[in-house]
């Protein structure tokens, strides 16, 4: 709790710079004490007075498709964070022509503006060119004869510009934020070399995350073309509906009708007209289980570790949860290097993570833990690598059977012996190998790109420190 008092008094100023708020917390929070720092430098200027626009498209009416030939993928509040964007839902070319102002142009930033997570800052990256974004979403468009996108990008990133935006928050139960409560936010300016550095280091980690972005979808194209599959590829999973089917030789193993969904059975029966082992096969002398529960206990970062559950581990930059673990815990958690995760426990709505897959290793390997909300799998053939089978379960075609498999009432489960018998197609041996290098490849890209990121926080900080003496 923090407590205004006569050794740390609130201004009658500070209520008529603050539109006479009467919050409390809009005087006492690190947003106020952090804009007086940053003001505290002199060398500051008004977020409006170096940008061209901070606008949103205003509420609209969605009309959606499931046709990319009539849609355009559309990016919601949470969306504008996920690593892979190839999964989007589709608003109508129509509805998207309406309102232009939908549009996403790379190098904006881009700030949550409504519900729990307002405030939460990241950037249009360049596969997000041309795509629509929610009206949740404010879009801070940099004036670039007066400041680089990148550089004005990091300093809003940064723990300075998060505060002060965080502490433009208002509301009860539904937060918002609007664009002439953060116009006035004053955005430090430094030396131009150094601006020019930041600026540089978030245009490379823009590259390395489109890079990313085509390396793993254009693994999964190879594998279904290599495999002779390449129909799966390109899968249009509504074009029809499972309607009026029967089956013959059901038994205790499941009466669900939705684990025979007849869509789902000529994708297995398709995979298995081809070389393939079954996933169980593939798995034996690995790992294919749900992770292990344990005490959530709290703990600060210097001692504790960063779990990741199934929301976040789909984020581009995920925030995770401080906790302690045992050793004989964090031995559970902790992923093998080129695991698969696939969220496992979830509900059936068509923007939800269950059954979406995240492959583990290099950075994300040694820095996080994971819930036991996934399941794990890790290949026990050294012939058939994780990084392989990744790039097959990612795959529009492998969630939908994966869906398929599901039960449970409420809250989903992947059924643990329908799962079992998955095929999985088998390239030859260098077409493996070539596919498997692909998706390595395209996490050394991942990683690089967050280590710029990371650069070019930490020049801003050094900076920041260098002007406050």
């Amino acid at each position: 709790m923090k407590i205004a008092s006569i050794d740390n008094p609130v201004r009658a100023s500070w209520l008529v710079e603050q539109g006479l708020r009467l919050d409390a917390d809009t005087y006492v929070s690190d947003g106020y004490q952090t804009r007086k720092f940053i003001e505290s430098l002199r060398n500051f200027r008004p977020l409006s007075e170096i940008t061209e626009r901070i606008f949103h498209p205003g509420i609209f009416r969605r009309h959606w498709t499931t046709d990319l030939a009539y849609g355009i993928p559309f990016l919601g509040s949470a969306a504008i964070f996920q690593a892979d964007l190839s999964n989007l839902p589709l608003i109508t070319s129509r509805s998207f022509n309406k309102r232009p102002q939908l549009r996403l142009e790379p190098g904006w930033s881009l700030i949550t503006r409504s519900g729990m997570t307002a405030g939460r800052v990241t950037y249009a990256r360049l596969e997000m060119e041309g795509l629509a974004c929610s009206e949740d979403v404010l879009r801070v468009v940099a004036d670039e004869e007066e400041i680089s996108p990148g550089y004005l990008y990091t300093f809003l990133a940064s723990r300075y510009g998060l505060a002060m935006i965080k502490g433009q928050v208002y509301g009860t139960s539904v937060k918002h934020i609007e664009p002439e409560q953060i116009a006035d936010l004053p955005v430090l300016r430094l030396p131009q070399e150094i601006e020019f550095t930041i600026d540089g280091l978030i245009t490379e980690a823009m590259q390395l995350r489109l890079n990313f972005n085509q390396g793993i979808v254009g693994a999964t194209d190879l594998l279904f073309e290599c495999a002779g599959l390449s129909d799966l590829a390109t899968l249009q999973w509504h074009r029809e509906r499972d309607l009026d089917f029967f089956i013959s030789g059901a038994n205790a193993t499941s009466l669900r009708a939705m684990n025979f969904s007849p869509r789902a059975q000529r994708i297995i029966s398709r995979i298995q007209e081809r070389p393939h082992r079954t996933l169980a096969k593939i798995c034996q002398g690995g790992q294919f289980d749900r992770g292990s529960r344990f005490t959530r206990v709290d703990s600060d970062p210097e001692k504790g570790f960063r779990l990741l559950g199934q929301r976040q581990g789909f984020w581009l930059r995920p925030e995770g949860r401080w906790v302690a673990l045992k050793p004989a815990e964090e031995y559970m958690v902790r992923a093998k290097d080129e695991s698969i995760l696939v969220a496992s426990q979830g509900t059936l709505g068509e923007n939800e993570a269950f059954c979406r897959a995240i492959f583990v290793t290099g950075r994300w390997q040694r820095n996080y833990v994971f819930s036991e909300h996934f399941l794990r799998i890790t290949s026990g053939d050294p012939e058939i690598p994780g990084a392989y089978l990744f790039a097959f379960l990612r795959s529009e075609a492998m969630f939908r059977v994966l869906r398929s498999m599901s039960t449970g009432s409420k809250q989903q489960d992947i059924h643990e012996e329908l799962r079992r018998d998955i095929p999985v197609p088998l390239c030859t041996p260098e077409d493996r190998h070539r596919i498997a290098e692909m998706v390595r490849q395209a996490y050394r890209w991942r990683d690089e790109a967050d280590m710029k990121e990371d650069e070019a926080l930490a020049l801003l900080e050094q900076a920041v420190r260098k002007a406050a003496r």
